[in-house]
């Protein structure tokens, strides 16, 4: 219970302590990466029956999670991609995925935050890791997009000042049985936010962005970071190094930190000069996974959300499907 509350000791020890044991490595071990896989959720493929059928699968195979994302509005003349014509909620798809699966986890990668006031997101939040018997990974991030900012009527100045108040906010509804908050960008009348989520003190939060103080944000405040669709695999260990530098200098474990990259694959022949990382044939695309362990990434998700074969709008819905469960089915960790 707070009047107020600013940045200080007080915050920092809550968000310094956190840790997931789940991730973090045993001395001597070494650190396998997960493999999770990105639901149907943009384009053809999408839709109720193939969550249910993409999630059910992926659960049996052995997946260690399932991964949304979220896309307000897209441009009108398609600049953006085939991806973003028709993204469905993120939050509306896991929670019926929540109801068809049982073990895996259930992860947004990412949801701007400040499209979504603290005390409703937080009220989403804590709902969605209930139904779910506390298996949500919560992924945030700044936004980008002029057109959506503009859409929900904020400005898009101060948006790292805005984003780590964000956190305060949601840390104290989080852990207070009564919430008092009063800040530069949010305000919360003393009142009760209930109910808490299962996992505690929260969700796991895994920040995305790509410049230099998103992730060294990430490292500071986070249980983790999780990479865009258009950072290389290539070089995704540079920008680990900066979140593991940042969580050091805070003085907290890097060993304790997750690092989720969202793998954009593209099955296609082998062989193909120059070629992107995780695309070609699938022992390519495996190799590409193994250089990924190497660069530091703890978890990567074979996303096909980003196939316009799979995730445009004008695909064929029955090929879309048959070509993502030849990859869920080859991909699998056991096939690794």
């Amino acid at each position: 219970m707070v009047a107020a509350y600013p940045l200080g000791d007080q915050a920092l020890s809550i968000n310094l302590t956190f840790q997931i044991h789940d991730f973090r490595p045993r001395p001597g071990s070494v650190r396998a990466v997960l493999i999770g896989f990105g639901a149907p959720i943009s384009g053809a493929w999408a839709g109720p029956a193939n969550l249910r059928r993409i999630g059910r699968r992926a659960e049996e195979l052995g997946y260690s999670s399932l991964w949304t994302m979220s896309r307000l509005l897209s441009p009108e003349d398609n600049s953006m991609g085939e991806q973003y014509r028709e993204v469905r909620d993120p939050v509306v798809a896991l929670a019926y995925l929540a109801g068809q699966t049982e073990r895996i986890r259930l992860g947004v990668a990412v949801l701007n935050a400040p499209f979504f006031a603290p005390v409703l997101l937080a009220k989403q939040v804590a709902s969605l890791d209930e139904v779910s018997g506390g298996r949500l990974d919560l992924g945030l991030g700044a936004g980008w997009s002029d057109d959506e900012y503009a859409a929900v009527g904020l400005p898009k100045n101060h948006r790292g000042r805005r984003i780590e108040e964000y956190l305060r906010v949601l840390d104290v509804l989080f852990a207070d049985d009564v919430v008092e908050y009063s800040g530069e960008f949010y305000h919360v009348p003393r009142s009760r936010a209930d109910p808490k989520p299962v996992q505690r003190p929260r969700p796991p939060i895994l920040l995305g962005g790509t410049a230099a103080p998103a992730l060294r944000r990430a490292g500071r405040v986070a249980e983790g970071w999780v990479s865009s669709s258009r950072v290389d695999p290539a070089t995704i260990g540079t920008s680990i190094d900066v979140v593991r530098g940042a969580a050091a200098e805070a003085g907290r474990d890097p060993n304790s930190l997750r690092f989720v990259c969202r793998g954009v694959v593209r099955l296609g022949p082998g062989g193909v000069s120059n070629r992107r990382p995780l695309t070609g044939d699938f022992a390519e695309i495996r190799a590409d996974l193994r250089e990924l362990e190497r660069q530091g990434v703890t978890e990567v998700f074979v996303d096909l959300n980003f196939d316009p074969e799979v995730s445009s709008p004008d695909a064929d819905p029955a090929t879309a499907l048959s070509r993502a469960e030849e990859v869920l089915e080859a991909l699998a960790p056991a096939n690794r």
